[in-house]
Order: structure tokens, then sequence, then C-alpha cells
């Protein structure tokens, strides 16, 4: 039963508002299962073709599409019906899509990631609604709309002649990692404070135990020790002393 209920993807809202992801999600769909004819002006499917289709579309569909078009059996009918529905969200999609475009800049965003994401975004929905947005575009978008306190770094990316958008994409996702790397390494061990290597502090220990075992050599020894590992015997102790932490 769970098969039978399953969706290949989201089913047509009976408002239209994801009418135009459901043409191309359906169309991808029905050309993978060879029925893509089946909605096809004057095609010559065969009906149990046309049936499977049918199958298919119904049920993708809101439970009050299907009570309303109940009666039509030819898919190409239905998709014909569904497009002189739904077909103006272009007109309205279109307009939004557009200033969102216009307006799309990388220094709004707090990360890249998510300036890239709405990048997608804005892209899929001109595309959807017939606007195609090059590479070239979507670059000259990104590196105009940098921010001023990175016109060196515009410059540097501008003067490596990517012809891709993924390719800067890339290479800022990365530096932003990194700098997110870097900066929960200061958060957790501040500057002054870096942990001994786990050699050194075998070593450490190793020299603990041959003073608590030759204890009669005199204290003075023990001070050095002091100064030299710091005032415990926890990591990083040989730091503390040379490099104090700013308060």
């Amino acid at each position: 039963m769970s098969n039978l209920t399953k969706l290949e993807f989201a089913a047509l809202d009976i408002t239209g508002k994801n009418y135009l992801s459901w043409v191309l999600d359906a169309e991808i769909h029905l050309d993978a299962k060879d029925l893509g004819d089946t909605i096809k002006e004057g095609n010559k499917a065969t009906s149990q073709n046309k049936a499977k289709a049918m199958i298919f579309l119904r049920h993708h569909l809101h439970e009050g599409l299907k009570i309303e078009y109940l009666t039509i059996k030819d898919p190409q009918v239905l998709w014909s019906n569904l497009k002189e529905r739904y077909d103006h969200q272009k007109t309205v999609i279109l307009p939004k899509a557009r200033y969102d475009w216009l307006h799309l800049r990388l220094q709004d965003f707090k990360s890249v990631s998510e300036y890239n994401s709405a990048m997608f975004r804005i892209t899929s929905q001109l595309k959807l609604c017939g606007e195609k947005i090059t590479d070239a575009e979507m670059l000259e978008k990104t590196y105009s709309t940098f921010h001023l306190n990175n016109i060196v770094l515009q410059t540097q990316y501008r003067e490596k002649g990517f012809k891709k958008y993924s390719e800067p994409i890339s290479c800022l996702l990365v530096v932003e990692k990194n700098n997110e790397v870097l900066l929960k390494n200061h958060e957790s061990r501040p500057t002054g404070s870096t942990p001994f290597p786990e050699a050194n502090v075998t070593s450490h220990n190793g020299k603990e135990k041959y003073h608590a075992n030759n204890s009669g050599r005199g204290r003075g020894q023990g001070r050095g020790r002091g100064y030299r590992y710091g005032r415990g015997r926890g990591r990083g102790g040989s730091f503390k002393n040379s490099y104090p932490h700013q308060k």
C-alpha cells in the first residue's frame, strides 16, 4: 500500500503556486517512463500508454483537482486544461524573479553559501519563465557586488578569468570554510594556550616521573621545572609563562 501512495514529486497544488516546477517534474518523469509523447498534441500513443500516463498524472494532483477533472481520460487533454488554467503563473513569478535578480548582491549576505542558494533559486525561477541567465551574467553579478573591503579580492578573481560561475564560488566557499575553522580554533584555544604536542606531553610526564624518583637531588630543579612547564601539569604549560593571556 505504501508504494501506491508514494509520490515521485510534490502534487500540483489547487492554487497552482507550484505549477511551473510541477510541469518540469512531470515531463521528466513521463519521459523516463517512455510516456512523454502522451501529453503532446496529435500524439499516436497507445491506449495502454495513455492510461499509464493518466494514472501517473492524477496521482500527482491535489485531491480537489482530481475531482474537478474526474471525467477526463486523455492525458493530453488534462495537460492542456491545466496549462490553460495555471500557465499565467509565469506572469506572476517573472516580475518578482526579475526584481530579486536586479537587487541580488553578495555583500548583503552573511555567508557565501546563503548567497549561492539565493542565486540558484532566482535563476531557476527565471529559467522556468523562459529567461536564461548565463554564467557570464552570474559571474559579473558576483564580482560587481563584492563588499568594498574585498575590492582587492574581487580584482584577483577577475584576473583569473573564470568562465563558469561555479569556479569562483567554489573558491569562496573553501575560503569561508577555512576561516570558520580558524575562528573556532581561536575561540576554543586562544592565542597563548596552544597545547603540547602528544609526544611532548609524554616526554613531560616522563620527566615528572624521573624527578619524582630522584627527589633527593634538591628543590632548585623543582622550581626550574615549575617555570618551564607552567603552574601545573596540564596541557599548554610551556606557553603560559612565555605568552600570558591578555585580559
